[in-house]
């Protein structure tokens, strides 16, 4: 698939992986909608990649899933066509399955799960009618593994996989595509903003999150796998990716060897 002149609408495209694939895109001749709660900051965005007419800003909640409908309109009305929709906002989780108030559960499954599948169903009469349209899902390693502190960001994108997996052949004879990205570490503000057990954010980046890939090649990678129209692909560390490996073929060993990582 050529990307070219591709009219792509990115969520969670704010900052981190959102923020570069809208710089790394803009370069290729597309045209972009940006989305995200924060207005200024997508508005930032924009300046960075030249304040191109070619890229519109759409504020827009995820949390606030039963009035999306109309934000497909929207998007539709500024090119009259949305190519490919990239769902990669969310928000994290770092806590204790036994410290995490039911609240923060329902917040994280509103955002991650049903705001990402709102919006997807939302836009899907659109890509029938045109017998073309391309899912991109950001779900996560933690999506295929789940590991502590993280019981139900990883519930959230383990549903994200059973749903698109479900729906990529549902729309299969209406020329739809759905590739699911699954990061590792990227070294963005997911962990510093992820949710604690009483729903207030962590405030501090995760190590392993600082050591990260870098939020840039990630996005080139991206764009790759997009390009391609892979259904699945892993962006992550060596680890990361024997992780999923391990979890196919030897599942027994990788909870033994999940079991030593740290709960604190």
């Amino acid at each position: 698939m050529v990307i070219k002149n591709k009219i792509i609408w990115i969520t969670g495209a704010s900052s981190g992986i959102g923020k570069s694939l809208a710089i790394h895109l803009s370069h290729q001749n597309t045209k972009l909608i940006l989305s995200s709660r924060n207005e200024s900051s997508l508005n930032e965005v924009k300046k960075i990649c030249g304040g191109l007419e070619s890229i519109k800003i759409l504020p827009l909640d995820l949390e606030d899933y039963l009035n999306l409908d109309k934000k497909v309109t929207e998007a539709i009305a500024f090119f009259g066509r949305v190519d490919i929709l990239i769902n990669n906002g969310g928000i994290s989780q770092r806590s204790l399955a036994k410290n995490t108030s039911i609240e923060v559960d329902k917040r994280l499954m509103d955002i991650n799960y049903l705001g990402t599948v709102a919006l997807s169903k939302a836009i899907l009469p659109h890509f029938i009618e045109n017998k073309s349209g391309h899912y991109v899902v950001t779900t996560s390693i933690v999506g295929k593994i789940g590991t502590p502190l993280r019981s139900t960001y990883a519930a959230t994108k383990h549903a994200l996989h059973g749903f698109f997996d479900s729906l990529r052949a549902e729309v299969h004879q209406d020329n739809i595509k759905v590739t699911l990205v699954c990061p590792g570490f990227v070294t963005t503000n997911v962990s510093k903003n992820a949710l604690t057990g009483d729903g207030t954010p962590q405030n501090k980046m995760d190590e392993a999150t600082a050591n990260g890939i870098h939020p840039d090649k990630f996005a080139k990678l991206m764009v790759k796998a997009i390009t391609k129209q892979k259904e699945e692909v892993y962006i992550a560390g060596a680890k990361e990716k024997l992780g999923v490996l391990a979890k196919r073929f030897y599942p027994k060993l990788l909870s033994k060897m999940i079991r030593k990582l740290s709960v604190t």
